[in-house]
Protein backbone atom coordinates (compact mmCIF):
# COMPACT_ATOMS: atom_id res chain seq x y z
CA UNK A 1 0.00 0.00 0.00
CA UNK A 2 0.85 3.55 -0.88
CA UNK A 3 1.46 5.91 1.95
CA UNK A 4 1.39 9.66 1.72
CA UNK A 5 3.50 11.01 4.64
CA UNK A 6 2.14 14.54 4.30
CA UNK A 7 -0.92 14.03 4.62
CA UNK A 8 -0.80 11.16 7.45
CA UNK A 9 -1.93 13.73 10.31
CA UNK A 10 -5.15 13.07 11.82
CA UNK A 11 -5.03 9.33 10.24
CA UNK A 12 -6.05 6.72 12.53
CA UNK A 13 -2.85 3.92 12.29
CA UNK A 14 -3.34 0.31 11.80
CA UNK A 15 -3.29 -1.82 14.96
CA UNK A 16 -1.11 -4.70 14.94
CA UNK A 17 -1.94 -8.01 12.70
CA UNK A 18 -4.34 -10.31 14.91
CA UNK A 19 -2.70 -13.29 15.99
CA UNK A 20 -3.14 -16.89 14.07
CA UNK A 21 -6.07 -18.62 15.25
CA UNK A 22 -5.66 -22.31 16.65
CA UNK A 23 -7.72 -23.62 13.79
CA UNK A 24 -5.66 -22.09 11.49
CA UNK A 25 -2.26 -23.22 13.32
CA UNK A 26 -3.39 -26.82 13.55
CA UNK A 27 -4.09 -27.29 9.93
CA UNK A 28 -0.93 -25.75 9.21
CA UNK A 29 1.14 -28.20 11.66
CA UNK A 30 -0.81 -31.17 9.99
CA UNK A 31 0.30 -30.67 6.93
CA UNK A 32 3.50 -30.21 8.10
CA UNK A 33 3.70 -33.65 9.73
CA UNK A 34 3.06 -35.07 6.04
CA UNK A 35 7.06 -34.70 5.54
CA UNK A 36 8.65 -37.73 4.73
CA UNK A 37 11.71 -38.64 7.96
CA UNK A 38 13.89 -40.93 8.05
CA UNK A 39 11.92 -44.07 8.93
CA UNK A 40 8.72 -42.04 9.77
CA UNK A 41 10.69 -41.22 12.91
CA UNK A 42 8.90 -37.65 13.07
CA UNK A 43 11.73 -35.62 14.56
CA UNK A 44 10.02 -32.84 14.68
CA UNK A 45 7.79 -30.48 17.43
CA UNK A 46 6.07 -27.20 16.65
CA UNK A 47 5.45 -24.40 19.04
CA UNK A 48 3.64 -21.70 19.13
CA UNK A 49 2.85 -18.65 21.28
CA UNK A 50 -0.46 -17.74 21.35
CA UNK A 51 -1.28 -14.51 19.73
CA UNK A 52 1.37 -14.54 17.77
CA UNK A 53 1.60 -14.88 14.00
CA UNK A 54 5.35 -17.08 14.56
CA UNK A 55 5.13 -20.77 14.77
CA UNK A 56 8.76 -22.32 15.83
CA UNK A 57 9.78 -25.76 14.86
CA UNK A 58 11.92 -27.79 17.20
CA UNK A 59 13.90 -30.81 16.59
CA UNK A 60 12.77 -33.56 18.39
CA UNK A 61 15.86 -34.98 19.73
CA UNK A 62 14.12 -38.02 21.55
CA UNK A 63 13.62 -39.28 18.39
CA UNK A 64 17.06 -39.55 17.04
CA UNK A 65 18.97 -42.67 15.68
CA UNK A 66 22.45 -43.23 16.78
CA UNK A 67 23.42 -45.70 14.53
CA UNK A 68 21.90 -44.27 11.60
CA UNK A 69 21.92 -40.99 12.13
CA UNK A 70 24.78 -40.49 14.14
CA UNK A 71 25.35 -36.34 13.12
CA UNK A 72 21.89 -35.96 12.88
CA UNK A 73 21.83 -34.68 9.43
CA UNK A 74 19.06 -37.07 8.26
CA UNK A 75 16.84 -35.70 11.18
CA UNK A 76 17.31 -32.08 9.71
CA UNK A 77 16.46 -33.38 6.68
CA UNK A 78 13.21 -34.84 7.69
CA UNK A 79 12.49 -31.45 9.71
CA UNK A 80 13.29 -29.09 6.91
CA UNK A 81 10.71 -31.60 4.37
CA UNK A 82 8.23 -30.26 7.26
CA UNK A 83 8.86 -27.07 7.29
CA UNK A 84 8.43 -26.98 3.51
CA UNK A 85 4.69 -28.46 3.71
CA UNK A 86 4.18 -25.37 5.93
CA UNK A 87 5.12 -23.01 3.69
CA UNK A 88 3.02 -25.01 1.07
CA UNK A 89 -0.23 -24.86 3.43
CA UNK A 90 0.60 -21.28 4.46
CA UNK A 91 0.45 -20.15 0.27
CA UNK A 92 -2.69 -22.60 0.02
CA UNK A 93 -4.29 -20.12 2.46
CA UNK A 94 -3.35 -17.03 1.05
CA UNK A 95 -0.72 -16.43 3.39
CA UNK A 96 3.02 -15.82 3.11
CA UNK A 97 6.42 -17.24 5.23
CA UNK A 98 9.16 -15.08 6.95
CA UNK A 99 11.21 -18.20 7.43
CA UNK A 100 14.69 -17.66 9.89
CA UNK A 101 16.40 -20.50 10.42
CA UNK A 102 18.65 -21.10 13.21
CA UNK A 103 17.15 -17.89 15.05
CA UNK A 104 19.03 -18.45 18.32
CA UNK A 105 22.52 -19.84 18.18
CA UNK A 106 22.53 -20.91 21.75
CA UNK A 107 19.31 -22.99 21.14
CA UNK A 108 20.37 -26.01 19.25
CA UNK A 109 16.56 -27.54 18.58
CA UNK A 110 15.08 -23.89 17.48
CA UNK A 111 15.66 -25.04 13.85
CA UNK A 112 13.19 -22.25 12.29
CA UNK A 113 11.10 -19.48 13.32
CA UNK A 114 8.28 -19.34 11.04
CA UNK A 115 6.26 -16.02 10.56
CA UNK A 116 2.89 -15.76 9.31
CA UNK A 117 0.92 -13.00 7.30
CA UNK A 118 -1.86 -12.38 5.00
CA UNK A 119 -0.81 -11.73 1.82
CA UNK A 120 -3.10 -10.92 -1.68
CA UNK A 121 -0.17 -11.83 -3.42
CA UNK A 122 0.42 -15.80 -1.94
CA UNK A 123 3.28 -17.93 -3.49
CA UNK A 124 1.23 -19.71 -6.47
CA UNK A 125 4.09 -22.29 -7.63
CA UNK A 126 3.65 -23.29 -3.52
CA UNK A 127 -0.15 -23.38 -3.17
CA UNK A 128 -0.28 -25.82 -6.38
CA UNK A 129 1.71 -28.26 -4.54
CA UNK A 130 -0.72 -28.85 -1.49
CA UNK A 131 -2.86 -31.00 -4.23
CA UNK A 132 -0.55 -33.43 -3.80
CA UNK A 133 0.01 -32.95 0.12
CA UNK A 134 -1.84 -36.09 1.48
CA UNK A 135 -0.79 -38.30 -2.25
CA UNK A 136 3.08 -37.66 -1.46
CA UNK A 137 3.92 -40.75 -0.29
CA UNK A 138 6.95 -43.57 -0.42
CA UNK A 139 6.80 -46.19 -2.67
CA UNK A 140 8.51 -49.43 -1.92
CA UNK A 141 7.29 -51.10 -5.16
CA UNK A 142 8.88 -52.15 -8.45
CA UNK A 143 8.54 -49.01 -11.00
CA UNK A 144 8.43 -49.45 -14.82
CA UNK A 145 11.40 -49.66 -16.90
CA UNK A 146 11.56 -46.40 -18.45
CA UNK A 147 12.90 -42.81 -17.99
CA UNK A 148 11.65 -39.78 -16.39
CA UNK A 149 10.86 -37.42 -19.37
CA UNK A 150 14.02 -34.54 -19.90
CA UNK A 151 11.40 -31.33 -19.46
CA UNK A 152 9.93 -33.35 -15.82
CA UNK A 153 13.49 -33.76 -14.77
CA UNK A 154 14.45 -30.02 -16.12
CA UNK A 155 11.66 -28.81 -13.82
CA UNK A 156 12.91 -31.09 -10.83
CA UNK A 157 16.16 -29.58 -11.32
CA UNK A 158 14.62 -26.34 -11.79
CA UNK A 159 12.37 -27.04 -7.68
CA UNK A 160 15.50 -27.75 -6.17
CA UNK A 161 17.56 -25.02 -7.09
CA UNK A 162 15.01 -22.59 -6.22
CA UNK A 163 15.27 -23.83 -2.37
CA UNK A 164 19.23 -22.92 -2.83
CA UNK A 165 20.45 -26.86 -3.76
CA UNK A 166 21.27 -29.05 -6.77
CA UNK A 167 19.37 -31.68 -8.23
CA UNK A 168 21.55 -33.99 -11.23
CA UNK A 169 20.61 -37.05 -12.84
CA UNK A 170 23.77 -38.93 -12.56
CA UNK A 171 24.22 -41.15 -16.34
CA UNK A 172 24.84 -44.63 -16.49
CA UNK A 173 28.36 -45.25 -15.20
CA UNK A 174 27.72 -43.28 -12.03
CA UNK A 175 24.34 -45.16 -11.37
CA UNK A 176 26.27 -48.50 -11.29
CA UNK A 177 28.77 -46.89 -9.03
CA UNK A 178 26.23 -45.99 -7.12
CA UNK A 179 24.44 -49.68 -6.77
CA UNK A 180 27.39 -50.84 -5.63
CA UNK A 181 27.96 -48.50 -2.81
CA UNK A 182 24.49 -49.70 -1.72
CA UNK A 183 25.20 -53.62 -2.13
CA UNK A 184 28.18 -52.63 0.14
CA UNK A 185 26.41 -50.76 2.64
CA UNK A 186 23.87 -53.64 2.50
CA UNK A 187 26.75 -56.35 3.00
CA UNK A 188 28.14 -54.47 6.12
CA UNK A 189 24.73 -53.87 7.83
CA UNK A 190 23.71 -57.79 7.65
CA UNK A 191 26.53 -58.68 10.26
CA UNK A 192 25.61 -54.93 12.65
CA UNK A 193 23.63 -55.68 15.50
CA UNK A 194 22.78 -51.91 16.28
CA UNK A 195 21.99 -51.28 12.94
CA UNK A 196 19.34 -54.70 13.14
CA UNK A 197 18.33 -53.55 16.64
CA UNK A 198 17.55 -49.63 15.57
CA UNK A 199 15.73 -51.15 12.61
CA UNK A 200 13.61 -53.22 14.72
CA UNK A 201 12.70 -50.41 16.83
CA UNK A 202 11.52 -48.28 14.17
CA UNK A 203 9.68 -50.94 12.30
CA UNK A 204 5.92 -52.28 12.95
CA UNK A 205 5.13 -55.89 12.21
CA UNK A 206 1.91 -57.48 12.92
CA UNK A 207 -1.95 -56.16 13.64
CA UNK A 208 -1.08 -55.42 16.81
CA UNK A 209 2.00 -53.50 16.48
CA UNK A 210 0.47 -52.05 13.02
CA UNK A 211 -2.98 -50.64 14.34
CA UNK A 212 -1.61 -48.64 17.11
CA UNK A 213 1.37 -47.36 15.40
CA UNK A 214 1.93 -43.85 15.06
CA UNK A 215 5.48 -43.61 13.86
CA UNK A 216 7.86 -45.79 12.10
CA UNK A 217 7.29 -48.16 8.99
CA UNK A 218 4.69 -50.43 9.40
CA UNK A 219 4.72 -53.55 7.44
CA UNK A 220 2.04 -52.89 4.71
CA UNK A 221 4.43 -50.12 4.07
CA UNK A 222 7.44 -52.44 2.93
CA UNK A 223 6.41 -53.27 -0.58
CA UNK A 224 7.57 -56.21 -1.88
CA UNK A 225 10.49 -58.38 -1.22
CA UNK A 226 12.92 -58.34 -4.10
CA UNK A 227 12.94 -61.32 -6.44
CA UNK A 228 14.99 -59.57 -8.75
CA UNK A 229 16.12 -56.21 -10.22
CA UNK A 230 18.65 -53.91 -9.11
CA UNK A 231 16.20 -50.71 -7.62
CA UNK A 232 18.14 -49.56 -3.93
CA UNK A 233 15.05 -50.40 -1.80
CA UNK A 234 15.74 -50.91 1.81
CA UNK A 235 14.17 -53.82 2.90
CA UNK A 236 12.66 -53.28 6.04
CA UNK A 237 11.40 -56.76 7.33
CA UNK A 238 15.48 -57.28 8.05
CA UNK A 239 14.57 -60.61 9.69
CA UNK A 240 11.28 -60.25 10.56
CA UNK A 241 8.79 -63.06 9.16
CA UNK A 242 6.14 -61.05 7.65
CA UNK A 243 3.28 -63.60 6.62
CA UNK A 244 1.97 -63.13 3.23
CA UNK A 245 4.42 -60.28 1.95
CA UNK A 246 4.49 -60.57 -2.21
CA UNK A 247 7.65 -61.02 -4.08
CA UNK A 248 8.33 -58.88 -7.17
CA UNK A 249 10.59 -57.97 -9.76
CA UNK A 250 12.01 -54.65 -9.85
CA UNK A 251 13.68 -52.18 -12.54
CA UNK A 252 16.71 -53.07 -14.40
CA UNK A 253 17.88 -49.39 -14.41
CA UNK A 254 16.15 -47.32 -12.03
CA UNK A 255 15.82 -43.81 -12.20
CA UNK A 256 18.10 -41.85 -9.99
CA UNK A 257 18.72 -38.50 -9.01
CA UNK A 258 21.06 -36.51 -6.10
CA UNK A 259 20.31 -34.03 -4.22
CA UNK A 260 23.30 -31.91 -2.99
CA UNK A 261 24.36 -28.88 -1.48
CA UNK A 262 27.67 -26.96 -1.83
CA UNK A 263 28.53 -26.87 2.19
CA UNK A 264 27.56 -29.49 4.92
CA UNK A 265 26.63 -27.39 7.57
CA UNK A 266 23.04 -28.05 9.75
CA UNK A 267 21.50 -24.65 7.58
CA UNK A 268 22.58 -26.82 4.62
CA UNK A 269 20.62 -30.02 6.24
CA UNK A 270 17.49 -27.79 6.54
CA UNK A 271 17.47 -26.49 3.40
CA UNK A 272 18.25 -29.63 1.61
CA UNK A 273 15.61 -31.15 3.29
CA UNK A 274 13.38 -28.45 1.76
CA UNK A 275 14.38 -28.87 -1.42
CA UNK A 276 13.93 -32.88 -0.99
CA UNK A 277 10.24 -32.19 -0.72
CA UNK A 278 9.61 -29.70 -3.00
CA UNK A 279 11.16 -32.05 -5.85
CA UNK A 280 8.84 -35.10 -4.02
CA UNK A 281 6.04 -33.14 -4.03
CA UNK A 282 6.39 -31.38 -7.57
CA UNK A 283 7.28 -34.95 -9.08
CA UNK A 284 4.17 -36.55 -7.40
CA UNK A 285 2.09 -33.63 -9.10
CA UNK A 286 3.88 -34.86 -12.36
CA UNK A 287 2.52 -38.71 -12.04
CA UNK A 288 5.79 -40.05 -10.79
CA UNK A 289 6.20 -42.82 -8.32
CA UNK A 290 8.98 -41.37 -5.54
CA UNK A 291 11.17 -42.70 -2.60
CA UNK A 292 14.24 -41.92 -0.95
CA UNK A 293 17.73 -43.91 -0.80
CA UNK A 294 19.99 -43.18 1.99
CA UNK A 295 21.39 -46.54 2.91
CA UNK A 296 25.09 -45.65 1.18
CA UNK A 297 24.88 -42.22 2.52
CA UNK A 298 24.94 -43.17 6.06
CA UNK A 299 28.60 -44.15 6.15
CA UNK A 300 30.90 -41.10 5.78
CA UNK A 301 33.43 -43.21 3.40
CA UNK A 302 30.20 -44.23 0.98
CA UNK A 303 28.89 -41.36 1.38
CA UNK A 304 31.88 -39.20 -0.22
CA UNK A 305 31.73 -41.43 -3.26
CA UNK A 306 28.54 -40.96 -4.03
CA UNK A 307 29.23 -37.83 -5.44
CA UNK A 308 28.98 -36.87 -9.03
CA UNK A 309 32.13 -35.85 -9.75
CA UNK A 310 30.97 -33.80 -12.97
CA UNK A 311 28.49 -31.99 -11.85
CA UNK A 312 30.24 -29.73 -8.90
CA UNK A 313 28.06 -30.55 -6.14
CA UNK A 314 30.04 -30.33 -2.98
CA UNK A 315 28.04 -32.87 -0.57
CA UNK A 316 24.99 -35.20 -1.57
CA UNK A 317 22.32 -35.29 1.08
CA UNK A 318 19.68 -37.88 -0.11
CA UNK A 319 19.29 -40.33 -3.75
CA UNK A 320 16.11 -39.75 -5.19
CA UNK A 321 14.29 -42.94 -6.73
CA UNK A 322 11.63 -42.09 -9.41
CA UNK A 323 9.52 -43.83 -11.98
CA UNK A 324 5.95 -45.23 -13.05
CA UNK A 325 4.60 -47.20 -10.50
CA UNK A 326 2.28 -47.65 -7.64
CA UNK A 327 2.34 -44.63 -5.39
CA UNK A 328 2.69 -46.30 -2.24
CA UNK A 329 0.48 -46.44 0.84
CA UNK A 330 0.23 -43.83 3.83
CA UNK A 331 2.30 -44.09 6.92
CA UNK A 332 0.80 -43.35 10.44
CA UNK A 333 1.49 -40.29 11.47
CA UNK A 334 1.34 -38.96 15.67
CA UNK A 335 -1.63 -36.88 16.42
CA UNK A 336 -0.87 -33.00 16.10
CA UNK A 337 -1.72 -32.30 19.97
CA UNK A 338 1.34 -34.49 20.41
CA UNK A 339 3.94 -32.45 18.58
CA UNK A 340 2.16 -29.11 18.74
CA UNK A 341 2.82 -26.82 22.00
CA UNK A 342 1.15 -23.29 22.43
CA UNK A 343 1.93 -21.57 25.19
Amino acid sequence: MNVDHGSERGRTRPGPAPGLDITTVTALVAAATAAPSLHNAQPWRFRHAAGSRTLELRADLDRRMPRFDPDLRGLHLGCGAALFNLRVAAADGGRDTDVRLLPDPADRRLLAAVRITDTDRPDRELARLSTVLGRRHTSRHPFEDRPVPAEVRAALCHAAEREGTQLVFPDRWHIESLLDDVRDAEGRDDFDAAYLAEMRAWTRVGPQETGAAVDGVPDYAFGPSKRGGRAPVRDFAGRRPVPGRPAAVFETVPNLALLGTTQDGVADWLRAGEAMERVLLLATLHGLATSLTSHSLERQDLRELARDPLSGMGFVQMVLRLGYGPAGVASPRRPVEQVLEIV
